[in-house]
């Protein structure tokens, strides 16, 4: 948006109401004063498109009515993270005109799977503030920290997680440090996710840790503030290790029965082939019990998985230069 902006170009966002999520919503519209038009649904989505006729509609996922936007507009795919996860890549059956890729490793495959798909390697674009410095983080003393104490981020996921199997008491166990919460949101917002509501909650009331809020959606100043993140197969491992900081991989985490034993298969489709291949750009804690010498080592050496993480960042992310917003916009107005 700001790059685009920059250029004399104009930006309307189209935003699907929700009634587990509208406060963070209505936030993020206010915060960043975006122009919005908001919708119930993909048929009001559509309708409002084929009235418009923009130049573009850049889509964050997949959209049913891609098709019927041909000679209308041209549509772009931005996905919202890096990782492991499959949809990554399943979410180009869509039929859009081009998709935004972070990377070679990535393009190769996306275009060995869609031979007749437009790929285009920007870089992962999200990134670009914090490159560029223009993300200055969070002000730790306001959020009741201590700025001369080491700043850990635990950013978990929402399924499979590891906030079902961390200790009741761990912000105590790590007194020596600073703690952000910053959970996916479902975990603060969706009814089936309670009981990790309820653990953060009480994590969040030791005087060393905060917890964002559901309306602070944003990671990247989380991001900027701390010295090592601490995660599962998350998509914010891959972006914290894309700016050479140190990441600890949780292991453990909690899989419901239907996901267990004999029903595995579920939880293999749901994590891509990449989980595995890309295991070493971190150091692993098997167990909670681990958690805290693996800490305690990677603060003490930063540095000590660097190579790793440049290697796969190179894969995952491309290039990070703060530069992927420009690379879209030039491909946008070209």
């Amino acid at each position: 948006m700001n790059e685009l902006l920059s250029r004399g170009e104009s930006v309307h966002f189209v935003i699907y109401r929700s009634k587990e999520q509208q406060a963070a919503l209505d936030a993020l519209v206010k915060q960043y004063k975006l122009p919005v038009t908001w919708v119930d649904d993909a048929e009001q989505a559509l309708e409002f498109y084929l009235k418009q006729k923009p130049e573009w509609v850049i889509f964050g996922n997949t959209f049913d009515g891609s098709t019927k936007l041909k000679g209308v507009c041209r549509t772009a795919l931005m996905q919202h993270g890096i990782g492991p996860k499959a949809v990554y890549y399943t979410v180009s059956e869509a039929d859009f005109d081009v998709r935004f890729v972070e990377g070679e490793y990535r393009l190769k495959r996306l275009q060995e799977m869609f031979p007749d798909k437009l790929f285009i390697d920007t870089g992962y674009a999200k990134l670009d503030p914090i490159v560029q410095r223009k993300e200055a983080g969070l002000e730790l003393s306001a959020l009741g920290l201590d700025p001369d104490k080491p700043t850990l981020l635990y950013a978990p996921t929402f399924y499979p997680s590891s906030i079902e199997k961390m200790a009741k008491d761990w912000p105590a166990q790590f007194s020596e440090y600073n703690i952000l919460l910053k959970p996916h949101y479902f975990s603060l917002s969706k009814p089936a996710y309670k009981k990790q509501k309820q653990l953060l909650e009480h994590w969040a009331s030791f005087d060393n840790a905060y917890l964002a809020t559901a309306e602070q959606t944003n990671l990247l100043p989380f991001m900027a503030s701390a010295d090592l993140l601490i995660s599962d197969a998350s998509s914010a491992l891959f972006e914290f290790a894309a700016l050479d900081k140190p990441v600890v991989w949780c292991d453990f985490y909690h899989l419901r029965w239907s996901y267990r034993g004999i029903f595995k298969f579920r939880f293999n489709q749901r994590m891509d082939e990449d989980l595995y291949r890309y295991a070493g750009v971190a150091v692993h804690a098997k167990t909670y019990k681990e958690l805290k010498s693996v800490v305690d080592q990677q603060i003490a050496e930063p540095d000590s998985y660097a190579p790793q993480r440049a290697q796969y960042t190179y894969e995952l992310a491309g290039k990070v230069d703060g530069l992927c917003s420009q690379r879209i916009v030039n491909f946008l107005t070209s």
